[in-house]
């Protein structure tokens, strides 16, 4: 049903930017954020399927470490030219093709014989879905300016949250559907999880504005005036040079890179592996492993809601930025080295700071690049990163393989934090003065 906005409305007098920012949050994030959740239910579901793989299919735990890792490749081959084509066509229809595609390749999941067909599914799943992350970060810089964005971000990551949150009851219920049909209940899950993206997809084609122009709950000198203050913005960060594809690899950009990179191995690491260390710590049910296995992303989801809003200058980015990292280390040190209950409180301290940490490394690409460079840019710098949910489940199913200790695994990443700390320290966005020698004692004092 189309809601329409009274005339008046949008040709009165424009709102105060407060109003607007109020606006646009409950117009566009409850979209983004459903469509982030049921993406995320059909890349990780596997992680609730991984024992019954092992048993029903003799999927190994190293051939599933392989496989989980597989989708980050095509997905990071396909992330630049799907932002791209999104930078062309349009938010709108793009957002829409790509939750079509991963919906059915999702849910034909349901049909994997052996280790063969997982790899391949796995595989067209993440070109599938490539973009969408990305292309997400580009839309909201059409829309929410320097000191919104890193919280619209942040709400935009609660899908995970929500996703894992959700995910491991719906999918510990959806399995006890065991032998319906003749069907096992994991291809239940696969099913009954990835059709619901095709439906949704619908509800973004007819809802989503590719930009404020394009609002019918915008006038349009409201619409004219957010798109002119985002361009004002974007030439203060990127300057002249802003266009240009070269800039992909300044090292600004490929220590961003860097430090995303670290972050996606930790943060794929914890959800393909979350659910079977928790299976480890008593005699548990399936339903008892995914209702622990929430309660870490209960955790984000406060996090990204109360900690993003903050990151409102460079200098608090940066200091919230190396703070998330050193808490993420922390917090998995302690998980590797305790007993179930203090293992569980460390994933859930370092869970606190993994949307925290995402929503502002996007911020530093954002402030330097600009129109097509800025859609290929991000693209490209998701792409390089999520290398990490690659890297991270496959050294970590080798590992658990090799000493029979998943924990050992998680100590490996609390160092790859630390150096990733360190290296967000000599982090600058765009609109900051550039090798000026107090930058780090006085973040603030490089603001223009």
């Amino acid at each position: 049903m189309r809601i329409e906005v009274p005339k008046h409305v949008k040709t009165g007098s424009p709102r105060e930017p407060q109003a607007l920012n109020r606006l646009m949050f409950a117009k566009l994030m409850p979209l983004l954020i459903i469509a982030y959740i049921l993406s995320f239910l059909d890349r990780t579901n596997i992680a609730l399927a991984k024992h019954h793989l092992d048993v029903d299919l003799g999927i190994s735990a190293a051939a599933y470490g392989l496989g989980a890792g597989l989708f980050f490749l095509t997905y990071a081959l396909s992330e630049i030219p799907s932002n791209l084509i999104m930078h062309k066509v349009g938010a709108r229809f793009w957002i829409a093709r790509i939750m079509v595609t991963w919906g059915l390749i999702s849910a034909a999941m349901a049909f994997v014989q052996g280790e063969t067909s997982f790899y391949v599914l796995r595989l067209l799943l993440g070109i599938a879905e490539a973009g969408l992350f990305p292309g997400v970060m580009l839309y909201l810089t059409y829309w929410f300016n320097r000191e919104q964005r890193a919280r619209a971000t942040g709400y935009f990551l609660l899908g995970v949250c929500f996703a894992n949150i959700i995910g491991g009851p719906v999918g510990a219920a959806l399995m006890r559907m065991d032998g319906m049909l003749g069907w096992h209940g994991w291809q239940w899950m696969f099913l009954l999880e990835g059709l619901p993206a095709v439906a949704f997809a619908w509800v973004v084609w007819r809802k989503l504005p590719d930009r404020p122009s394009k609002a019918p709950w915008l006038s349009a000198e409201e619409a004219r005036g957010i798109e002119q203050r985002i361009a004002q913005e974007t030439e203060e960060g990127a300057g002249a040079g802003g266009h240009a594809l070269k800039n992909w690899l300044t090292p600004q950009i490929l220590l961003a890179i860097f430090v995303y990179f670290c972050h996606q191995i930790t943060l794929y690491t914890v959800i393909f592996f979350l659910p079977s260390i928790i299976s480890k710590y008593g005699d548990l049910r399936t339903i008892g492993v995914g209702l622990l296995a929430a309660l870490p992303w209960i955790a984000a989801a406060l996090g990204a809601v109360l900690i993003p809003r903050f990151a409102t200058t460079p200098g608090r980015c940066r200091r919230l930025l190396v703070t998330g990292l050193l808490t993420m280390a922390l917090g998995l040190g302690i998980a590797s080295v305790s007993g179930p209950v203090f293992s569980l409180l460390g994933f859930c301290l370092s869970a606190v700071m993994f949307f925290v940490v995402q929503s502002i490394v996007f911020l530093y690409p954002a402030s330097r690049l600009k129109g097509v460079a800025l859609a290929g840019g991000l693209g490209f710098v998701n792409a390089c990163g999520l290398l990490g949910g690659f890297v991270g489940p496959s050294v970590m199913g080798a590992i658990e393989m090799s000493t029979g200790n998943a924990m050992n695994g998680l100590k490996v990443i609390t160092v790859v934090l630390v150096v990733a700390a360190l290296s967000a320290l000599r982090l600058r966005q765009g609109q900051e003065a550039s090798h000026t020698s107090n930058e780090v004692g006085n973040p603030e004092a490089s603001t223009r």
